[in-house]
């Protein structure tokens, strides 16, 4: 397997264009993650069913977020993503999250060229509320069994901000 770090750039992120690594597929309770020393995928840990992801969950390459990962993505899509493969993803906005007190904002796409909802949704007020309210809800109970409380999404902002998370990710890359 390849390095997604060394083989892929970000993307055209300000224009809201951006490559997307898939870790996690939509109602996985996989917590599958990039290991950047082995450049393969891990599987951390299996989360209880009622946690499995609501969306596929990956992340931007050449990117470092402020918890020392990928900046991660949320990709909204009709039928699961594969753990492995690349998008080329058009960006809505961002998720802001605190993880245990440390930054783990979620940047929100859709797949760039997706004809089976003839490319509808083009920026985060085309989602519908009830996926957004769902998102809210999985990040902020998550990890309750665990460590309840260690998680708050403090909103959603639109591609501007987007941007510049992006922007901050790849230069701390």
């Amino acid at each position: 397997m390849a390095d997604f770090n060394q083989v892929l750039e970000p993307g055209d992120y300000k224009k809201g264009e951006i490559n997307v690594v898939i870790e996690i597929p939509t109602g996985s309770n996989h917590k599958i993650e990039w290991d950047r020393k082995r450049a393969c995928f891990m599987l951390d840990r299996i989360e209880p069913m009622a946690f499995a992801k609501p969306c596929n969950y990956g992340f931007i390459p050449q990117t470092l977020d402020e918890d020392g990962d990928e900046l991660d993505v949320l990709v909204i899509t009709d039928q699961p993503l594969t753990t492995g493969i690349y998008v080329k993803a058009r960006v809505l906005g961002v998720m802001k999250f605190v993880d245990d007190g440390e930054v783990d904002d979620k940047i929100i796409a859709v797949v760039d060229d997706d004809r089976n909802n003839g490319d509808q949704i083009k920026v985060l007020e085309d989602l519908p509320k009830r996926t957004l309210e769902q998102l809210e809800y999985h990040f902020n109970h998550y990890k309750d069994l665990k460590k309840p409380g260690s998680t708050k999404v403090k909103g959603f902002f639109g591609l501007e901000e987007a941007i510049k998370v992006i922007e901050d990710a790849t230069k701390r890359f």
